[in-house]
């Protein structure tokens, strides 16, 4: 094991996680944060998708800093996770298009709704390997995360009625072009902790319960939560 759990093995234990595999889709504001967080749970099967360089101005709300510029974003990202639990990822610098083999868990954070939905449409719904997606949508000061079962009908269904065109992401809750480093860092935490909340449930523990959508708000604070 590549970090020492010792201080959050009553909140996840990786060994009781043990070999299952992760599949983070896009490594930009929230997904770069993801990786890291789950490498330092001590998850070890990662593998991360972004065929993306690391540009300027992802360094104000990415993982990444000045000395990542210009380089794959996965090949940065598995960098950084090196360096800071000495743990490996695995990297694929490619465009997921729903037609690649994925894993049991996946974060689902591409850029655009377009892709979402192509992903979900051809590699996620009833696909019974995989039994939970995390799905966030960011704005400047609000978020939504969702952790559905993609082969639950009733999950299909309520997250189905949530999804939006890109053309009008930026005045809906889909998200928006406005990225904003403390939002950002706030998603990929309730991201992993919906992760962490999944796996207590799937382990039998009867004092926890999974919420299927957060909406947050920052300015005034909001939290909005519901079951599918």
């Amino acid at each position: 094991m590549s970090v020492d759990p010792l201080r959050h093995l009553s909140v996840f234990s990786p060994t009781a996680f043990g070999n299952r595999r992760v599949d983070i889709i896009g490594a930009g504001a929230t997904g770069s944060r993801i990786v890291l967080s789950l490498a330092k749970l001590g998850v070890e099967n990662l593998h991360v998708w972004d065929f993306d360089k690391v540009e300027e101005h992802n360094v104000a709300n990415q993982a990444f800093g000045n000395g990542d510029i210009g380089k794959l974003k996965v090949e940065a990202l598995a960098e950084l996770v090196k360096q800071q639990t000495g743990a490996d990822i695995f990297i694929h610098p490619e465009r997921v298009d729903g037609t690649q083999t994925l894993g049991n868990v996946v974060f689902l954070l591409t850029d655009t709704m377009a892709s979402r939905k192509e992903i979900w449409e051809k590699g996620l719904r009833y696909k019974f390997q995989v039994s939970l997606v995390v799905e966030t949508r960011m704005g400047a000061d609000s978020m939504r995360v969702y952790a559905i079962n993609p082969s639950d009908p009733s999950h299909i269904r309520e997250w189905e009625k949530t999804l939006c065109a890109d053309d009008v992401a930026e005045v809906s809750a889909c998200g928006a072009s406005i990225t904003v480093g403390p939002t950002a860092e706030t998603l990929s935490g309730l991201a992993v902790w919906q992760f962490i909340r999944w796996f207590s449930v799937f382990l039998g523990k009867k004092d926890d319960v999974l919420e299927h959508e957060i909406i947050m708000a920052l300015r005034p604070s909001v939290l909005l939560t519901r079951r599918f």
